[in-house]
């Protein structure tokens, strides 16, 4: 494998960039587990609900994003976009630009088998399978880079980045735990039986392990210049620890890292890729409760309270007090929901935009904001029309001369980020190394109107296709997508062929000689 990546490398050479005099910097931030109806400017009539999720039109639960809205409508939204129906392919796909007919990381509790060099079955990695991540392809356009965020796989130092702060959640390092918070749902013995415990309350809960990545988070760093050791968990100074409490909010220190990765490597005149996997979206333990019923407890616990005003984000700053799972937030933290989560990430996206203005960036960057799946309680793991494949795409790069503005009625997959950072980068791949994604930069930059004919997501053994009129399922069923549905996924099922136009039938034939190019689920299920 050691040999395949050094091949890989030399065999990737730089070709011209299209941006001739400066490699723009590259910020992705993928958030988690948010359907493109809960974004205000794909204007769906229905939206998440908490506590537990479902479906609303009560609009006291719908985000408020003005700043993603003016960067959707300065920049370009893409109105269909798609990765899969669940987090691990969704990070997968993004962060080797395949699919998982080559990765095999079919479901997040269903990824290929991969025998190390000491004989034992581990998850197939996704560098052995695919050594040209997005973070290796940027460091070989020259750029510096940095991971931030929810991890979801193992060996974060092997992708490509030369730093990273992590919230990981995923509870791997049973020797070495983190030493600063009670936070965790941990597995113990209870009675001879396995449980799941709040070692926080010592309640017995019913959920997943998790080591708590919002209200004071687990947080490594990886290589950062002033820590002692390559992963370090934080806080690690004397400063730090003193200000770690349970008002430090994970975001929030993901946020301050990253910035201030920003601004050395602006110092060092050096272009940068941020790769930020924010857990915002995703639901977590509510840790300042002690509510354990699954029917009424918080899906998305609170966030910090923000307020737009005047063309500016206010944030109050938290105040908490209690223990054991008796808490006083002081009003200072926002009620559970979803719509709370997405909008703090456009208070994030606002000081992103802040930061790049101060460093005199602005117009030197390119701002992509994707989601990894739909949302948990109505998309999360459905393979029902275009239920949970179905994501926001906002594209903003103000000081760039793109083609194209607004709403963009194309058809991209998330597989598609990869290749269009090596464009930007001026990386050339080589064309024996399979990339299932295509390019947005031809798209953006020139006059053509046309991306892709098809767009493929995949659940375990589902596979789901769509092009322009047909849409075929993980059931199998046929919808006709000519039009867009008011909610974004109720399309009219086809059932009468003779009933729809002779393009129509033309493009089902098309798309169902596309599917067994990746349906290897049976046959080759694990690594080669």
């Amino acid at each position: 494998m050691r040999l395949l990546l050094l091949q890989f490398l030399i065999g990737i050479t730089l070709s011209t960039s299209i941006f001739a005099q400066k490699k723009p910097n590259i910020i992705v931030l993928f958030a988690d587990d948010i359907s493109a109806r809960e974004l205000p400017v794909y204007g769906s009539t229905k939206w998440s609900v908490p506590p537990q999720g479902g479906t609303t039109t009560d609009p006291q639960y719908r985000a408020n994003t003005p700043v993603i809205d003016q960067m959707a409508k300065e920049g370009v939204y893409v109105k269909t976009a798609w990765a899969t129906s669940s987090c691990s392919p969704s990070r997968a796909m993004m962060m080797t630009g395949r699919y998982a007919h080559i990765h095999k990381w079919w479901h997040l509790k269903d990824r290929g088998t991969w025998e190390n060099p000491q004989g034992k079955k581990i998850t197939y990695p996704l560098y052995k399978s695919s050594p040209a991540t997005i973070g290796h392809i940027a460091q070989q356009g020259g750029y510096a880079t940095y991971w931030a965020g929810k991890t979801q796989m193992s060996g974060v130092d092997q992708f490509g980045f030369d730093e990273g702060i992590f919230t990981p959640g995923e509870v791997k390092n049973k020797k070495n735990q983190y030493p600063y918070s009670d936070f965790k749902i941990k597995a113990k013995k209870v009675d001879g039986k396995r449980v799941l415990v709040n070692t926080d309350t010592d309640q017995i809960v019913k959920y997943y392990a998790q080591d708590g990545w919002y209200w004071q988070p687990h947080v490594q760093l990886m290589n950062h210049p002033e820590a002692e050791n390559k992963f370090e968990w934080w806080p690690n100074t004397k400063e730090a620890k003193k200000e770690y409490g349970l008002h430090t909010y994970g975001p929030d220190v993901e946020m301050e890292y990253i910035l201030a990765f920003m601004e050395r490597k602006k110092k060092e005149n050096k272009p940068f890729f941020v790769y930020h996997t924010s857990h915002l979206g995703h639901d977590g333990w509510n840790f300042f409760s002690r509510d354990t019923n699954v029917k009424t407890r918080e899906k998305w616990p609170g966030t910090p309270k923000i307020k737009w005003k005047n063309g500016k984000y206010i944030r109050t700053q938290p105040k908490v007090t209690g223990d054991e799972g008796v808490y006083d937030t002081h009003n200072t933290v926002t009620d559970g929901g979803i719509h709370h989560h997405i909008n703090y990430l456009d208070y994030q996206v606002w000081l992103y935009m802040n930061k790049l203005k101060e460093l005199g960036e602005e117009n030197n960057t390119i701002f992509i904001f994707c989601a990894d799946n739909g949302t948990s309680g109505y998309g999360k793991s459905s393979y029902k029309s275009q239920r949970g494949a179905h994501v926001p795409l906002v594209i903003y790069a103000p000081g760039f001369n793109f083609t194209k503005k607004g709403e963009q009625d194309i058809l991209v997959n998330i597989s598609d980020i990869l290749p269009t950072i090596a464009e930007i980068a001026g990386v050339e791949i080589p064309q024996e190394y399979e990339i299932n994604g295509k390019s947005l930069m031809p798209y953006l930059t020139t006059k053509t109107d046309q991306h892709r004919e098809w767009i493929y997501s995949y659940h375990k053994d589902k596979q789901l296709i769509r092009g322009k009129k047909v849409l075929i399922d993980g059931y199998g069923k046929y919808f006709d997508v000519t039009k867009n549905p008011a909610d974004l996924i109720s399309f009219p099922v086809i059932t009468d062929w003779s009933k729809v136009s002779e393009a129509h039938r033309k493009e089902k034939e098309m798309l169902e000689k596309i599917l067994p190019r990746y349906n290897n689920y049976e046959d080759e299920h694990d690594a080669p």
